[in-house]
């Protein structure tokens, strides 16, 4: 097989939640845990920092990587979903997996995928892990793809586990309520390892703290008070993950990590450069200013609105598509009537049909234009748009994955 072969088995041979949605989650490990052993267990073979959390996580990820590179450590860093390249997944310093690489996994293990019939995500994290064993990093960063408990990810031991926050996604398998969420996160908390909590919420607090005091954890949150150091990504929203960062470099330095000071501020003012990080409040042109960013449920939704609000421009434009599994009738509701949307469809068959997204509109009496192509709908409201105006583009990772020139 060729990497484009190669890409097609992955893609469409295997249950792919980015694709399906919950019909590909996996209700255990021992997919996950299969293909390791098959692999003399790649898992067991580098140090990691885990991340989950409901929003966040992936930044927070990019932030890490960032600083534990600019220390002169050779880190792996483990994200998804990607936004262009399916080898954006996997990195080390920045650096995506050679596409020679995936096909020499795939071709290797083909033996033991077809007899594991493992999904998309485990065969990845999989990969992930024997590459970055392979190629023998300091220290992994390891981002959780959904939950935390079940998530095929959770078969490291890892340093310190960082939980950035908990809000309201993926309830139809995580629960419907923030300590039902929280208590699925915390399942990445592991015996006697630290754990850092980014914020403290009053629902979630009890849920972590007990489970840390199960299993004998010490548990520590990030510090809001503090004078935060500058980052180059520039969503306001940052800031609420940088705290729980600073912890979790604090608690790797006190098992005997060497970071400087000067390496966190370098860092975190060269995450997108260190790590290569996209579609988080990105900049994709200047007049009118263009922004995209693949915030999706509501916190983080309202996160953006609310930066865009802060930027007191004349006219606001939205582009924005879904995915099925969303209630976007409450991403919706938050949007202030002034603003001109327009609706578009990912090329995915997650993404929720542009009827649907009509027939919800119509239902809370929002006026918006409907424009199947993401592209085409950000061309035709670039013609609209004045050089003051904002044009914002999102609603979903998969709607940003597809501008041209990300």
């Amino acid at each position: 097989m060729n990497y484009k072969e190669t890409q097609e088995f992955l893609f469409s041979a295997l249950p792919m939640y980015q694709r399906i949605g919950k019909e590909a989650f996996k209700k255990d490990l021992s997919n996950t845990l299969a293909l390791c052993k098959a692999l003399g267990n790649p898992h067991l073979k580098f140090k990691s920092v885990h991340v989950a959390g409901t929003n966040g996580k992936g930044s927070s990820a990019h932030m890490l990587s960032a600083v534990l590179q600019q220390a002169g450590f050779k880190v792996g860093l483990y994200t998804s979903p990607h936004l262009k390249s399916f080898t954006e997944r996997i990195r080390i310093n920045g650096k995506a997996i050679p596409e020679e690489g995936v096909v020499d996994f795939v071709q290797q293990n083909k033996a033991a995928i077809d007899r594991i019939q493992p999904s998309f995500f485990e065969i990845t994290v999989v990969m992930a892990f024997d590459y970055f064993a392979r190629e023998e990093v300091d220290i992994a960063v390891i981002e959780v793809g959904l939950g935390g408990r079940l998530d095929s990810t959770n078969v490291i031991t890892p340093e310190v586990s960082l939980i950035t926050n908990i809000g309201f996604d993926h309830m139809e398998m995580l629960g419907d309520t923030l300590p039902k969420i929280a208590g699925e996160k915390a399942g990445i908390i592991k015996p006697e390892v630290p754990v850092v909590i980014g914020e403290k919420q009053t629902e979630t607090s009890p849920v972590f703290e007990q489970k840390a005091k199960e299993i004998n954890s010490k548990l520590w949150y990030g510090d809001h008070h503090q004078k935060l150091p500058q980052t180059d990504l520039m969503g306001d929203y940052q800031k609420n993950n940088i705290p729980g960062v600073l912890k979790t470099v604090e608690v790797l330095r006190e098992l005997g990590w060497k970071v400087r000071g000067e390496d966190i501020t370098v860092g975190l003012n060269q995450v997108v450069s260190l790590t290569g990080l996209k579609g988080r409040w990105q900049t994709l042109s200047k007049y009118p200013l263009t922004i995209c960013d693949t915030g999706h449920n509501k916190e983080g939704f309202q996160q953006v609105l609310d930066q865009i609000a802060r930027l007191k421009k004349p006219q606001v434009y939205m582009v924005l598509g879904f995915v099925n599994d969303k209630n976007i009738k409450d991403l919706m509701a938050l949007i202030p009537n002034e603003y001109q949307l327009t609706f578009c469809q990912a090329n995915i068959p997650r993404a929720m049909p542009l009827d649907r997204i009509k027939e919800i509109a119509l239902d809370l009496q929002i006026q918006a234009d409907y424009v199947s192509d993401v592209n085409e709908a950000i061309d035709k409201v670039r013609v609209n748009a004045k050089p003051d105006d904002l044009v914002f583009v999102g609603g979903s990772t998969f709607v940003v994955a597809e501008i041209e020139g990300l």
